[in-house]
């Protein structure tokens, strides 16, 4: 893996996605990518049509290597939806993982302010800066493992803590149940009969 750099020798490519038209039917891609070629520390940025597919992916592995990138910044969707996908990239190509940062230009922008196309284009800039300016000052990590005992405390027997110890029991977790009352069920177990098939309730 990489090591950090200091601040003088920070290169950082950014790619901004155009998500099909999710992100390029409200903004222009291509001119926040010329836009960020002018922040401290980039050295590549370029727009690309889908990030996460393989080709995507690949044009940032080979930029890694082409250009001695040590930080990367992808403007996209959501973290949820593919920090894990970015990450496994920069690793693939001798990075660490931990210094790669995204920004969402989709939910955050393009998806919020479709009607404002001038305003999008704007925070889509605004965002892209932000996430380059934490890539600054991102550290490489190391990923540990930790024992952890597979076994679980589930407090209160109403239908959610029961539901939820069935679940975990499911997975092979180990399951305590502790419910205060001498009986489960909770609420339930006070009703007669449930609606709409008027079964016993419990």
């Amino acid at each position: 893996m990489a090591e950090q750099k200091p601040e003088d020798e920070l290169r950082i490519g950014v790619y901004i996605c155009h998500c099909g038209s999710n992100i390029a039917g409200v903004i222009d891609p291509a001119e926040v990518a010329e836009w960020a070629t002018h922040l401290p520390g980039v050295v590549r940025a370029t727009d690309t049509l889908y990030a996460c597919a393989d080709s995507g992916q690949t044009l940032i592995k080979e930029d890694i290597k082409k250009y001695n990138l040590n930080r990367v910044v992808v403007s996209a969707c959501s973290v949820r939806m593919h920090e894990t996908t970015f990450r496994a990239a920069v690793a693939e190509a001798g990075l660490n993982p931990f210094l790669m940062e995204m920004a969402n230009i989709r939910e955050q922008c393009t998806w919020a302010h479709g009607h404002d196309k001038e305003g999008a284009l704007k925070k889509a800039k605004d965002l892209t800066a932000s996430a380059i300016a934490k890539a600054r000052f991102l550290n490489p990590l190391t990923m540990i493992k930790v024992p952890v005992t597979k076994r679980a405390m589930v407090i209160g027997g109403g239908v959610a803590g029961i539901s939820a110890a069935l679940d975990l029991a499911d997975q092979g977790i180990e399951t305590i149940l502790v419910e205060k009352e001498p009986t489960i069920g909770g609420v339930m177990a006070q009703l007669n009969k449930t609606f709409p098939t008027m079964d016993c309730s419990i």
